[in-house]
């Protein structure tokens, strides 16, 4: 089994469109767009028209940032410009980035995005039917339908719709409602077996899909490289954002699916005092184990084998180009090893 390999473009119109050109041309599988400095659909619009081959998604764009009809007219656009190649990957993001960063009303997260995939899938159905689009619910209504506002057919079918899922909840939402999951930087395989997989399970039962029908896209920490100082400078960036992202509540729980509940709380209240070095410092070397791979840089292929076969279908690596394997020739080595 082979994996298909993805990468994340530089934020930025102009630094997105060359950079999706030298990837395109390095063997990529699957470009990315994320929501950090930039929007991550108009970093996409230079390479929807200047790649041939590639997938493009956002990983991830915010959903409660935006209406349902402004994202599904931007995810239209962009699966026309692109002839077909667009995949719309959203999260929720957490409550005080919503509120306020975003300047949004934050309610039920969960039924709110499971809701908000259906209000998609109806407003592309009805664009490419050449319908009234009917969709009312408890957090959206899409009824107005005056053609001067209303897009038409582009030929190719609707994008396919990923989300990010930390919870059970919304893993089940992947196997109900959407198409694939876009699991978060920080995880293990033991998470991925024994909490977001049996939710994605339920999920799938109660749509009446299989395994077949969802596409699991992980990313992966590289804590590794050619010599024992490369490799401990990588895990000291592990450390940092593991810390980072372990010091919110909601990613607790990965924490506790190995014995770490102590962990979150030391995060946070590091985190408050503004501790950086500190957070970093409550990351053990098993922890880094656990959520990175470690090790020789020529062994990562194998060591990505391992860890995801049978359960992941895409993988793309969230430090690469600090590690040793950003040369070009290595990073083709690296396609062609993990793509057979």
């Amino acid at each position: 089994m082979g994996f298909k390999v993805d990468v994340v473009l530089p934020p930025g119109v102009e630094a997105a469109r060359e950079a999706a050109v030298r990837f395109e041309e390095l063997g990529y599988d699957g470009l990315y767009t994320v929501e950090t400095t930039s929007d991550p659909f108009l970093d996409l619009a230079l390479p929807a028209l200047e790649t041939k081959r590639v997938m493009l998604g956002n990983n991830l764009a915010i959903a409660f940032a935006r209406s349902p009809y402004v994202t599904a007219v931007l995810a239209w656009q962009l699966q026309h410009a692109s002839k077909g190649r667009f995949n719309l990957g959203l999260g929720t993001q957490v409550k005080g980035h919503i509120e306020r960063r975003f300047g949004m009303k934050w309610e039920s997260p969960g039924p709110k995005f499971r809701e908000y995939v259906v209000a998609l899938k109806e407003l592309w159905s009805a664009w490419g039917e050449r319908r009234p689009a009917a969709h009312r619910g408890r957090f959206y209504n899409h009824t107005v339908t005056n053609p001067f506002f209303t897009p038409g057919p582009i030929g190719f079918d609707a994008p396919k719709v990923f989300i990010a899922a930390v919870n059970e909840y919304n893993a089940e939402t992947v196997g109900f409602v959407a198409d694939g999951i876009l699991i978060h930087p920080l995880h293990s395989p033991k998470y991925i077996d024994d909490v977001l997989m049996p939710a994605i399970e339920k999920g799938l039962a109660k749509s009446g899909r299989s395994r077949s029908d969802v596409t699991v896209v992980c990313p992966v920490f590289l804590a590794c490289g050619d010599t024992e100082d490369q490799a401990q400078t990588a895990a000291g960036f592990v450390k940092q954002q593991v810390s980072f992202y372990g010091s919110t509540r909601t990613y607790s729980r990965i924490f506790e699916t190995h014995g770490w509940d102590d962990t979150p709380p030391k995060l946070h209240e590091r985190m408050a005092k503004g501790d950086l070095a500190g957070m970093a410092s409550e990351i053990t070397d098993e922890m880094v184990a656990t959520f990175a791979i470690t090790g020789k840089a020529d062994d990562l292929a194998d060591e990505v084998k391992r860890r995801y076969e049978g359960r992941a279908d895409r993988i793309y690596f969230y430090n690469l180009f600090a590690t040793p394997l950003a040369d070009e020739a290595r990073q083709r080595e690296l396609i062609s090893s993990l793509s057979s």
